[in-house]
């Protein structure tokens, strides 16, 4: 993956900083975009814990980067023993509100350098995160270090072609009101095969990746020059990996 020069601007990580309860509420924002998102990736998530025999309260999962808690929060009424960290401090305090079980842990903490012992969690999920990053590869490292030997490491990202970079950035700028400048940049979207390496240099094994995309026709005409992402959006899985994909992998024994 290309290293980030310096004339190239940086990811507009402050905006998660000003949300506030529009997290939870926006519709003009592409915050709903994550919100709608979140309802396909969380039960593949799911079903990926209960397929290796987490799916139980002794389990321990840190959420990396986990804003306001759309998937932690999903996670703790499932009585895992659930951990959400991010930098954005403000964001977490949305989360802990919106935690209607009381049961999630929340910490500010950054991906670089995280506050837990090595082999701390069984689980560890990265949503949206790893293109806010510069060194991916060493944030996944550091992902390994407090994984238990077995332990899942599920992630959700962008892929990093003209294509992407179209219809990831430029669209949602133009067709969804509020899009902040620098929201995503395209220099540090990962590509799947990029994600792999980081994975195996970490000491971990992929095993698993599948994209995912809107259902266009949960998208009403009358919607698409409004600004507004409709209530009723929804996604779905695709094989194709080109625009935005999740995956999972398995730390070795």
């Amino acid at each position: 993956m290309e290293q980030k020069k310096s004339d190239q601007p940086q990811v507009n990580n402050g905006v998660y900083d000003t949300y506030g309860d529009r997290w939870y509420e926006a519709h003009d924002d592409p915050v709903a975009l994550l919100r709608a998102e979140s309802k396909t990736k969380t039960p593949w998530i799911i079903e990926r814990i209960k397929d290796h025999g987490l799916l139980n309260p002794t389990t321990a999962v840190l959420d990396v980067g986990c804003g306001a808690g759309f998937l932690s929060n999903e996670l703790g009424k499932l009585q895992l023993k659930v951990t959400g960290v991010d930098l954005s401090e403000e964001s977490l305090k949305v989360a802990a509100h919106y935690d209607v079980t009381k049961s999630v842990q929340y910490l500010p903490a950054d991906a670089y350098k995280l506050p837990f012992a090595d082999q701390t969690f069984d689980v560890l999920t990265a949503m949206d995160f790893l293109e806010h990053v510069e060194d991916p590869a060493a944030v996944i490292k550091e992902f390994s270090r407090v994984l238990k030997p077995n332990g899942l490491f599920i992630f959700h990202t962008f892929n990093r072609n003209i294509l992407a970079h179209l219809v990831i950035i430029k669209l949602v700028e133009w067709i969804v009101k509020n899009t902040p400048k620098h929201l995503h940049v395209i220099n540090l979207f990962i590509k799947p095969k990029e994600l792999s390496n980081y994975c195996m240099q970490a000491g971990m094994i992929s095993k698993d990746m599948i994209g995912i995309k809107p259902i266009f026709s949960t998208i009403p005409l009358k919607n698409i020059f409004t600004g507004i992402v409709p209530q009723g959006l929804k996604f779905e899985f695709t094989k194709s990996l080109l625009l935005s994909y999740m995956g999972y992998a398995i730390k070795k024994a």
